[in-house]
């Protein structure tokens, strides 16, 4: 898995997804302590780390290594800001391991919670997650100027001076300066996360004018009525009015034109890291939190949906023992990168609970290798069960609301879904969490665009099998999320497995209709 180029002019083209997810940044979080074994193995030094993270980048606004990477979420009951606290109070407090090796945080906090680092009730900018020894975290997030970092716990505030404030370009040159800081003789994990290309969009200087000639794709999806989907894809208006046209060709100009910053930061960083040696012997992963859509269904833009476009994003990884050009079509997501991490620092994945598995036997090449063949997407809904003043008409508890009262969120729009893939299948079956008990389903190798859904066509017995998998999945930890998935031929239904160890059905929020 090669890294590719990362910006247009200087990217390669991939097709797009958000979900609040149990993100890479999170993940890896959690792991910050555990990240101390990097150096266990007598007389040989352990592979250095790099993540490279980005906000809202879907797989067309860059190249692909694992054509198959998807995001999902974290199961839990908790919602909106709850949820990021809860975020902030159990997982920076686990890292609870003695600082053995160097690790370094650049940039945005974990893009699920960002936006609560820094608050008073979750430690201030003075709070520093146990195990990490370069902690430079962005308050909130989302910024290019006028933004204050936490630099080991001391806020610094940055202005709009483009030459010394411009945040993708700052991070850029904080990461070379950790690269100077670090021991030359331990192998180091560093984690960058950049604004780009989340809103506002805010491009250097040099790049404002780039790509003045691009518009986002015309899919087969772009600008048409969301027939046969959840009502909130049914209220958008179609066709799209040409002031939302240009707006959303604006937006996706104006993303692609703030990761040419990010291409700067990935080849100052390679450059470096190639200067000092290490590059042969450090992994970089590069990634994006969830996807992003342009007009897909008559959406104008946001992340919120299941569809492809706001679930697929980029992941491309090179490194030592990895062969350049390849594209692996396995089934791999964001739960994954955490135990891929850990495996590399030479870690016991025994030890850990993490639903994840390694994908380094995939970066290696290994043949046989046993995988899944299905994996759970989750999304909770934001918005208050109130009606919009300015969109009266609409239902209450609709958020992300347009001028013309397209709304892209609702308090409603609360939805799990399974992936599965095999040989001749590529199904995706979704519920919603609401009076509906809405159901989506997908065959995405006839219908890649997820135009038509086949809920109420397709097989009633496999209908019923999908609804039992992802039952499994939501309440599922561990070793007991790695089943096989219904296309596989040693799939059982085994009840016992949507019981916890007291007896007891663990939380789900969906109906069992199908049953």
């Amino acid at each position: 898995m090669q890294l590719l180029p990362l910006a247009p002019g200087r990217l390669r083209q991939g097709s797009p997804r958000h979900l609040p997810s149990c993100s890479p940044a999170l993940l890896l979080l959690v792991l910050g302590g555990c990240l101390g074994v990097f150096g266990v193995a007598a007389g040989t030094r352990r592979p250095n780390v790099v993540l490279l993270l980005t906000d809202d980048q879907d797989e067309v606004l860059g190249g692909m290594s694992f054509s198959e990477y998807s995001t999902t979420n974290c199961q839990t009951g908790l919602q909106g800001e709850e949820l990021r606290q809860e975020h902030l109070r159990t997982y920076l407090e686990l890292s609870r391991t003695p600082l053995k090796k160097t690790k370094a945080l650049i940039g945005e906090m974990g893009m699920t919670f960002s936006s609560a680092y820094g608050a008073p009730d979750a430690g201030g900018l003075e709070h520093v997650p146990l195990g990490w020894s370069y902690w430079y975290a962005l308050e909130k997030n989302s910024k290019y100027y006028n933004y204050t970092l936490s630099i080991n716990g001391k806020a610094r505030k940055h202005g709009e001076n483009y030459s010394v404030d411009y945040l993708t370009d700052v991070l850029a040159n904080v990461s070379l300066d950790f690269l100077d800081y670090k021991s030359n003789f331990e192998p180091f994990f560093m984690m960058i996360a950049t604004p780009a290309p989340h809103s506002p969009w805010t491009a250097a200087p040099q790049y404002q004018k780039a790509f003045q000639n691009v518009f986002a794709p015309r899919n087969k999806n772009f600008n048409i009525h969301g027939t046969n989907k959840h009502w909130l894809i049914r209220q958008a208006k179609t066709p799209m009015t040409n002031s939302s046209i240009q707006f959303l060709d604006n937006a996706f100009r104006k993303r692609w034109q703030t990761l040419l910053s990010v291409d700067d930061l990935v080849e100052k960083l390679v450059k470096r890291l190639e200067f000092t040696g290490e590059l042969n012997n450090t992994y970089i992963f590069y990634t994006s939190d969830n996807g992003y859509h342009t007009g897909q269904f008559s959406l104008p833009i946001d992340k919120r949906q299941l569809y492809e476009f706001d679930i697929k994003v980029p992941l491309l990884v090179r490194g030592p023992g990895i062969k350049p050009n390849q594209t692996s079509k396995m089934l791999v997501a964001n739960i994954d990168l955490g135990p891929t991490i850990l495996d590399i620092a030479g870690y016991d994945l025994n030890k850990t609970q993490m639903d994840g598995m390694s994908f380094l036997p995939i970066l290696r090449g290994a043949s046989n290798l046993t995988w899944r063949s299905d994996v759970l997407v989750e999304y909770q809904g934001e918005g208050r069960n109130v009606t919009d003043p300015t969109c009266p008409s609409l239902s209450p508890g609709v958020s992300q609301c347009f001028p013309d009262c397209v709304c892209e969120d609702a308090y409603n729009n609360t939805y799990a879904c399974v992936r599965t893939m095999s040989a001749l299948w590529n199904l995706q079956y979704c519920e919603f969490d609401d009076q509906e008990v809405f159901v989506e389903v997908y065959n995405l190798t006839a219908d890649p665009d997820q135009i038509t859904n086949i809920a109420k066509s397709i097989d009633p017995e496999l209908l019923g099998k999908m609804n039992y998998r992802l039952m499994m999945l939501q309440s599922c930890s561990g070793p007991t999320c790695r089943t096989p998935g219904v296309f596989d031929p040693r799939y059982r239904f085994d009840p016992r497995l949507m019981f916890s160890n007291r007896g007891s059905v663990r939380t789900r929020r969906f109906s069992k209709h199908l049953l």
